[in-house]
């Protein structure tokens, strides 16, 4: 049970319900007139935080800056809304809240003051006003045992007593199955260069130089018995080895998207209701 101490620690914690989900963040405080406990608080409750939402924190837990309540998450969203314009909450607004949360309260104590910012606030309709830490005049502490203040606390402490209910509800986890993408690797196109040898046989033709003797005619001539030659030009083709660039093909990557089936497993879990039955028979 959280008490008055621990009233500024309250504020932007985290309010889970029983099961664990998140219903929102504390905004503001609600105290009890008369011995400055902590009774409700109002959240942020929605998508995006913008429902104020009022839950019961009487018996709720503290710790690790989240505060537990034993109430459902779907209780606190089905709330009435309850607009407290004075800075106090009356005995219908409580009743009305009392109601929704299945709560009944063993009496009335008067009208609960909020507690804005963490910070006391006096006056309003409260003989005694707000603190944020022990109450004023000497705190809960300082009580003696058996006194008629003691009494009025313990009696206000069991104040809201849970409508007992004759139903369970039971949970069930469900799978939801989706894709996401992710990367598998890349592909490249890396461009080098390589030499090959290429034999190609290519014909040529060259010249011969033979004799041929045949006959002479006619009278001798001033140059006989003189020496004398005579000379003809061989010639041959040589190969010539050019090399000329040219493109010849345009590589590149393309994507396409292939569907296949593929199967996923997991666990889920839920709950199951067992009827325990106890029959008391007369013997």
């Amino acid at each position: 049970m959280i008490n008055q101490a621990e009233v500024d620690r309250l504020y932007d914690c985290e309010v889970i319900d029983e099961h664990g989900e998140r219903i929102g963040s504390v905004k503001q405080i609600w105290l009890d007139d008369r011995d400055g406990r902590p009774m409700w608080a109002s959240v942020h409750t929605g998508l995006f935080g913008l429902r104020e939402s009022f839950v019961p924190i009487q018996d709720a837990t503290m710790g690790n800056g989240t505060i537990t309540v034993h109430v459902d998450k779907q209780q606190v969203k089905d709330a009435p809304r309850v607009d407290v314009s004075d800075q106090h909450m009356s005995d219908e607004q409580q009743d009305e809240l009392y109601a929704h949360y299945g709560m009944i309260p063993a009496h009335r104590s008067g009208d609960h003051d909020r507690l804005p910012g963490g910070q006391a606030r006096s006056g309003g309709k409260a003989a005694g006003g707000m603190a944020a830490g022990p109450a004023a005049g000497g705190g809960v502490a300082d009580r003696t045992p058996g006194s008629a203040d003691e009494q009025g606390v313990a009696s206000r402490q069991g104040r809201h007593e849970t409508r007992a209910d004759d139903a369970v509800t039971r949970y069930e986890e469900d799978v939801h199955v989706g894709t996401r993408e992710a990367e598998t690797g890349r592909v490249r196109l890396v461009k080098h260069t390589v030499t090959e040898q290429r034999d190609v046989t290519v014909p040529v033709t060259h010249e011969e130089v033979r004799v041929v003797r045949e006959p002479a005619d006619g009278a001798p001539t001033d140059r006989a018995f003189t020496d004398e030659e005579a000379s003809v030009t061989l010639r041959r083709e040589e190969p010539v080895v050019e090399k000329t660039t040219k493109p010849v093909e345009r590589v590149r990557l393309e994507k396409e998207a292939v569907t296949e089936q593929e199967r996923v497993s997991g666990q889920v879990r839920k709950e199951r209701v067992d009827v325990e039955r106890d029959d008391r028979r007369d013997s």
